[in-house]
Order: structure tokens, then sequence, then C-alpha cells
């Protein structure tokens, strides 16, 4: 096992050197920590993690907190994570629950110095609690705005308002909504702009043509078929998420009918099997890497300094045809 001192007579410096490195003090000159440092790539040390955590009051442990691993979502999004806190020195640990009270019960306890919410409700007092008390805290991909922390989002109105821009913009007129939960905030928003888009364009979404998608697979299928039965369905849906949208697809198949032939799906997220043949679903993209990079940014620096004012970034969002909606160009 390669210690300190081994480094040390590697980089030709004392002991002492080596750990104000590891400490990151401003007492080593830039030209000696570069030697230390590349005399520990090169012997391939790993610091003492117990050691580190007792000299620094730090873990270097982020948890990461889903309500549901299930979602195709979320591996996505917690690789782009994960990948994230590796480049800064950071390990993850993943908790899957609904209100993450393991990961505030472990933030409390600290045995992590930080958490980052993916699925965060205005339903969760503890939560809202933690941020009141100032705790590293950030949300990434749902917002809320009753919480004053750190938040990286996309824009999901805007989101919602470029699909009804695109449906109409192609001559729809009978237009389907299959609807999220009512407490995420993406699902909130994304209805939002889609409504008053059409609205705004002439054409209200037609409430005999809404139906909940529930982002999950066995709901969007089942309410899909429920449009598609009615003596005038629709010949556009779009779906709260990928999810939805996927079972909004099976729907549709199980019915004799042909996407896009008989009907257009518009999904959102884009994650990975979107593009797959059997599917190749119109969807709206989320900048994940992007995201799960800023959002670590944000919540390292709140480790370091708690008295940081909140900051939230929302990021564009990208309308991607595919042939759902049989590849006709946005107007």
């Amino acid at each position: 096992m390669v210690t300190s001192r081994d480094v040390a007579r590697l980089a030709g410096v004392s002991q002492m050197t080596v750990s104000r490195v590891l400490r990151d003090s401003d007492k080593v000159a830039a030209p000696t920590r570069e030697k230390v440092l590349a005399a520990m790539r090169e012997a391939g040390y790993r610091p003492h993690a117990a050691a580190r955590t007792m000299r620094t009051r730090r873990t270097a442990t982020i948890g990461v907190v889903v309500a549901d691993i299930t979602n195709p979502f979320y591996p996505q999004l917690l690789e782009a994570v994960s990948t994230a806190l590796e480049e800064s020195g950071q390990r993850m640990v993943l908790w899957n629950g609904p209100d993450g009270t393991g990961a505030l019960e472990s933030l409390d306890e600290g045995t992590v110095d930080g958490l980052i919410f993916t699925t965060a409700t205005g339903a969760s007092p503890r939560l809202a609690e933690a941020v009141g008390r100032g705790e590293p805290v950030a949300l990434l991909h749902r917002g809320l705005d009753e919480l004053d922390c750190d938040q990286v989002t996309t824009d999901n109105v805007e989101g919602g308002r470029a699909v009804a821009d695109y449906l109409v913009g192609t001559g729809h007129r009978r237009i389907g909504f299959l609807a999220g939960p009512e407490q995420p905030t993406t699902a909130r928003h994304r209805e939002r702009g889609f409504r008053e888009r059409l609205a705004e364009l002439g054409h209200p979404l037609d409430e005999a043509l809404v139906a909940p998608g529930g982002f999950a697979h066995d709901v969007a299928r089942s309410a899909m078929r429920g449009l598609l039965d009615r003596d005038d369905p629709p010949t556009a849906v779009f779906c709260a998420n990928d999810l939805t949208a996927l079972g909004a697809v099976d729907g549709a198949v199980s019915l004799g009918r042909n996407v896009p032939g008989n009907v257009w799906v518009v999904g959102y997220d884009d994650i990975a099997l979107t593009a797959w043949d059997s599917y190749d679903l119109t969807t709206v993209r989320q900048p994940i890497a992007e995201m799960a990079h800023a959002a670590v940014a944000l919540l390292l620096e709140r480790v370091e300094d708690r008295e940081l004012s909140p900051r939230k970034r929302v990021f564009p969002s990208e309308l991607v045809v595919r042939g759902s909606t049989d590849r006709a160009p946005a107007p």
C-alpha cells in the first residue's frame, strides 16, 4: 500500500509538504504542488478517506435522491451526476424514495457533505426544514419556487410552448394531452406552457382530449387507448414525459393504429431509447450533462460557503423531431 511517505520520497519533498498539498494549503508553491501531485499519480496514491474526513471535516461524499429509479430518465441523469462528481473528486451515495428521509438524516449525521434532489416536491417538510437551516442542498431537474436554495432546471414552460407551436404549425387541430402527476413542477410547467400557447394560437386544448398519463407506461397506455377509441380521436398527442409517450405509442399499436400514420406522439426528456428505431420518438431534449455539472458545481460551492445567496440556473430545451411525427420539420 502506497503511503504519503512514499510520495514524499518520490517527489523529493518532506512528508509535511505532502500533507499540506492534501489539505490544499496555500503555503505550498505551485511548482512544488504539481511535483507532489505528479508523484501521487505515478505511485497510484489514494488518500485515506477516514483520515481526510477527520482532517477536513468533509467526507467527499454527496447524496443524490430520486423517487423512481425505474423511470429510464433517472439512470441517465444519475450517470451524468456521477461523472460530474467523480471529476470533482467526490463519491456518490444514492437514495431511491419519495421524500429523501434517509438522505436528510445522513446530512444531519454528517455522513454526506450535501444532497442533490432530482425529484423534489412541495410535499416534503423535512426538505424545507433542511433548506431553512442553510444545509447544502441543490435541486436538479425539478425545481421548487417555494424553496430558497440552489436549483438547476430546464425551461419546461418554453418546452411545452415549443410543442404547441410545432403541432399547430404542422396542421393539427385535434390535439390530445397525456398529463403527468399534479405534484411535480416539471409536469405542471410543461402543461402550462402547452395550454397557454395553444390558446394564444387560437386552438385551446379540448378538455375531452386530456387524460392522465401519470409518468407511467401502463397508465399512459390505457389513457391513449381511451383517447383513440373516441369517435373523434386526436390526430396528435403530447405526453408530459417520454415514459408516458412510450406508453402512448404502445396503446396506439395495441389498437392497430399506426404512429405516425394515424396519430402523432410527442414526448419530453429525450431518454436514450426514444432514438431507437422501434420508437423513433419526437421529444423535447434536456441538456442533462450540462445540468448535472452545474448542479454539482453549485452544491460544492455551497458546501464550502453556506452564506452564498441561492442561485438558480435555467437551461434551454430543444425540440428533437423524429419519426413519431413523420419527421415533419418545425415551421
